[in-house]
Parts: structure tokens; sequence; C-alpha cells
């Protein structure tokens, strides 16, 4: 029996030796064949864009005081009520005022009453005056008559003109009560926004202390610092980027409304205003950022759909002479419309696999998608 048992072993190393040096392939796993989108990138020149960074304001600003002082009765608005321009926005006491005016306007009335009865006076001093004189060509006057009449006349039409010239300075007292009565009102100068409020009824508004602050209605402006290497590049009337810092991925296009002549000495950079056209989500006070070409040079471009985000890393699916893709990390710079510029990691005329998506593609053939 262990003879028997010992030659079924020696059979059967016999076989395994005999196949393993049989000179037959071992089995390959065949690699993976997935269909997509296939774009390349290339290398074209690219504008050199200089950001620069500045905040959106409305393109009149009024930081509303008193031109008066008085105690604040009533503030009609608050920050961010729409308002009309000459609208009351704030009430001062006006008692003081009130009566500084009635009292003008009773000292207008006065000398009106002087006047009438000047002239009254006056016009028959002259009617007297033109008796004596036909009296006189008739030699049935003396001269000391006619003197006295005379004088008379003139002394009446001097008193109308004193009185007259009284009567001007009372109104124009009237006209400067009824200012300062109005100047009791706090108005808006244009039609806006109320953008703050600095005051509550029962404080005391004097002349230059802020109350309220209104931007005007209507589309806002990015202002914006540049500096003065890259001044010249910039042209009041041409179009720049936009990019709004809290919409990523929004941009506008602005337009050079103006170029404050003058350097800031500190900074040595120059104050650019940048119109925009009217956005119900654009604010006051918004972030944003506008892109300055200042020349051109030779760049790596690939279409932003082929770059994926793995945790904080850029990447792409970069395919090799077989098509096999192999994830590549690369370092991204400025946007070119649907495209992105390359800085590391890619070079030109590469084939790359467009909107992967969230698939692993690492290690796989990439056929080409009808």
């Amino acid at each position: 029996m262990k003879l028997f048992v010992s030659g079924c072993l020696l059979a059967a190393s016999a076989a395994l030796l005999a196949g393993c040096n049989s000179g037959e392939p071992a089995p390959v796993a065949s690699t993976q064949t997935v269909q997509a989108r296939i774009v390349q990138s290339r290398q074209q020149l690219a504008p050199v864009n200089v950001r620069s960074t500045g905040t959106l304001h409305a393109h009149d600003t009024a930081i509303l005081s008193a031109q008066v002082m008085g105690r604040v009765q009533q503030v009609l608005v608050n920050a961010g009520d729409s308002v009309k321009a000459g609208q009351t926005l704030a009430v001062l006491d006006d008692a003081t005022y009130r009566a500084a005016l009635d009292q003008a306007q009773a000292g207008v009335k006065a000398v009106e009453s002087q006047q009438a009865a000047a002239q009254t006076n006056a016009d028959l001093a002259s009617s007297t005056l033109a008796r004596y004189q036909q009296l006189q060509a008739q030699k049935s006057v003396s001269p000391q008559e006619m003197d006295e009449v005379s004088r008379r006349a003139q002394a009446a039409a001097a008193q109308v003109q004193a009185i007259r010239s009284q009567a001007d300075a009372a109104k124009a007292q009237e006209t400067s009560a009824r200012s300062m009565l109005g100047y009791a009102r706090v108005r808006a100068p244009f039609a806006g926004v109320v953008t703050a409020r600095m005051v509550d009824p029962g404080a005391l508004a004097s002349p230059g202390v802020p109350l309220l602050q209104v931007d005007s209605a209507g589309p806002l402006q990015l202002q914006t610092t540049v500096d003065e290497s890259i001044i010249s590049a910039v042209r009041k009337g041409m179009t720049l980027p936009v990019d709004i810092d809290s919409a990523p991925g929004t941009s506008i296009n602005g337009t050079v409304a103006e170029i404050v002549p003058a350097a800031d000495p500190a900074s040595h950079s120059f104050l650019v205003k940048i119109n925009l056209p009217a956005s119900a989500h654009l604010r006051a006070g918004m972030y944003a950022t506008a892109e300055i070409p200042t020349g051109k040079r030779d760049a790596i471009l690939v279409p932003r759909s082929a770059v994926l985000l793995r945790g904080s890393l850029n990447c792409a699916y970069v395919l090799d002479g077989n098509n096999i893709a192999q994830l590549r990390y690369i370092t991204l710079g400025a946007p070119q419309g649907s495209m992105v510029e390359v800085l590391s990691g890619i070079s030109a005329d590469e084939k790359l696999v467009d909107d992967p998506a969230d698939r692993d593609l690492a290690g796989k053939r990439i056929e080409a998608q009808p």
C-alpha cells in the first residue's frame, strides 16, 4: 500500500513539473476601456491681466446734516428705505424759526402800510406842486410859497424812497427767516436709498453732525486703486471684466468712467472708477475685482471642464501614448473664458478627459466618445 501511494505522488509531481516547463505564458489581466470625451491642451497667446480689487459704490453719496441747530423731533426713514428727491427725511424743532418768520412777516406788513401812507402823501404833494406851478405862471403865488410847496414834494418823494428801502430790507428778512424755517426739515438731495441712519428723535442736531446717508439710485460703480506701474494700460471708456467676490464665477463687463489724475503719494496708486450695468444682485459695499490687460504672453490653456478638484488641489486626467488615463495634479493660472491657464503639470498638445465628473479613470484606457 505504501508503494502505491508513493507512486501516485511521484506521478502527480511529474505532471506538475511537465506543466511548468511547457513554455505557455501566464494569463494577463486586460485593461478596462471607458468611453469619454477627449480634449486637448494648446499653447497660444493669452492676455496678461492684473487683478485690482475694490468696493462697489453708488454714483452719488450724500451724508446729510442739519444746516441749523435744533432738537430732532422726527426721523421719518430707516436704513434701506427708498426716497425721492426733495422728500423730508427728518424734522427739527422749528418753534424758534417759526416765531422769527412771524415777526418778519409782521415787519413787512408794517412797512407796507407806511409805504402806502408815504406814497399817498407824495402823490398829494406832487399834485399840489403842479397846481402851484400853474399859479406861478399866472404870477398868483409868491416865490416863498413856491419854494415851500416844492420842498414838501421833494421831501415826500424822498420819504417814499426811504420806506421802499425799508420794505426791501423787511422782505429780505422775511426770506431769510423762511429759509431758516425750511432748514428745520432735512430733505433728500436726490432719489436713492437711505444707507445709514445716525440719529434718533430727541438728539440735538447741529451743522456738520451727520444725521443720514443717502446713496443715489441706479447702477453702481466699482472704485479700485491701480498701481502707477500699470496705470498707462487703463484708458477712459475701455471695457474691463469685473468679478463679484460674493458670487464666484460671475463676471460682468464694466466701463472705465473716471481716472483720478493725481496718485496717492502714500501708495503710489491711482483711483479708477468703473461703471457697472444695473443688477438687482449688486449692493453698495460689496467687494469686486477688475482684470486689467497689460499685454500678452505664451500660455498653456485647457478647457475648464477638464479640471477636477481633489480636496484643495486641482488635477486632470491626462492620456499617455496608449490612451491610458493618469491623474495629474496641476497648477492653474487665470481663467480665459471657457479655458483656463495651466502654469505647471500639463504641456501643449496633450490629451485630457473632458468632464470626468466623479469617475475614477486612473489606469483605464479611454476611448473617444462618438
